[in-house]
């Protein structure tokens, strides 16, 4: 393939908010990343990936973040927290490897009342300035509840981009699986936050972290390791995740809106400090 990935991991509509910060405090000191050849984008990622593809500035986009007046509306979130953590250990329970744990966790998604499938769709709808696939690669991934089969949406798949976003955010347990093609599909980040392996093949992959390296989530392989096999291909490869300050602002419940504004300005004064490099 070659060329630059842009690869966007997960992490609730704080996350969202603290990339999109982060990719505008980089752009405004010369370092914009979001022309890349190909984004790839998990959860969160994917809703940044749909925005920053769709021709919208990066200024524009950071505004929309920031300023509670032009935030899209959004469901409230209230997790139990600690309940959510007792029955996700319990879902997979006894799973083996991956597909099982994939596999585990879809049925907890299917089993789990939640708010209306085309409420949660509109919630998608409105956060993204255009609804058509947009000319630049961006790769979406999301995962089969029943089968625990990754799957990867793109302009190519013949899935309305709205479909393939609503399905990568779909955290199980949280909100409820997306309809596609007869089929029921939960957050890409039950595979992996990142799903970073499927930049391989770009010379060089920028991948961006909300949840961090240590991410508690069921992968194929550690976020670390994944980076390791890209080098090993021949890619040049660098890691973004939240400084101090932004941890702080994007807090314990990465689902609460409120924390949009704080995350977005964090990330936008880590991005204009950073000075990317990669190996």
């Amino acid at each position: 393939m070659g060329g630059q990935a842009l690869v966007l991991g997960g992490g609730g509509v704080a996350g969202i908010a603290w990339t999109t910060g982060l990719l505008a405090g980089l752009a405004e000191h010369g370092q914009d990343l979001t022309g890349a050849d190909l984004l790839v984008g998990t959860s969160a990622g994917s809703v940044v990936a749909a925005q920053v593809a769709s021709g919208v500035s990066l200024s524009e986009l950071y505004a929309r973040q920031v300023d509670p007046a032009r935030q899209t509306p959004e469901i409230p979130a209230d997790i139990d927290f600690e309940k959510f953590a007792a029955d996700f250990g319990g879902a997979v329970t006894g799973a083996s490897d991956p597909a099982q744990v994939r596999r585990a966790v879809g049925k907890l998604a299917l089993t789990t009342e939640t708010v209306a499938e085309a409420d949660r769709r509109a919630v998608i709808e409105a956060r993204l300035p255009v609804h058509d696939w947009p000319a630049q690669r961006v790769v979406i991934v999301a995962v089969d509840a029943e089968t625990g089969e990754p799957r990867r949406f793109d302009r190519e798949s013949g899935v309305p981009l709205v479909d393939a976003v609503a399905a990568s955010c779909a955290v199980p347990g949280v909100w409820p699986p997306v309809t596609i093609d007869g089929r029921k599909y939960v957050d890409g980040g039950v595979r992996s936050a990142e799903n970073a392996d499927y930049a391989a093949g770009a010379k060089r992959v920028t991948v961006v972290s909300p949840l961090g390296a240590d991410a508690p989530l069921p992968m194929e392989k550690p976020l670390l390791q994944v980076l390791d096999d890209l080098r090993a291909a021949g890619a040049e490869v660098t890691l973004i995740t939240p400084d101090e300050a932004s941890q702080a602002a994007i807090g314990e419940n990465p689902l609460d809106p409120a924390k949009r504004t704080p995350a977005a300005e964090a990330g936008r004064a880590q991005g204009a400090a950073l000075t990317l490099t990669w190996t």
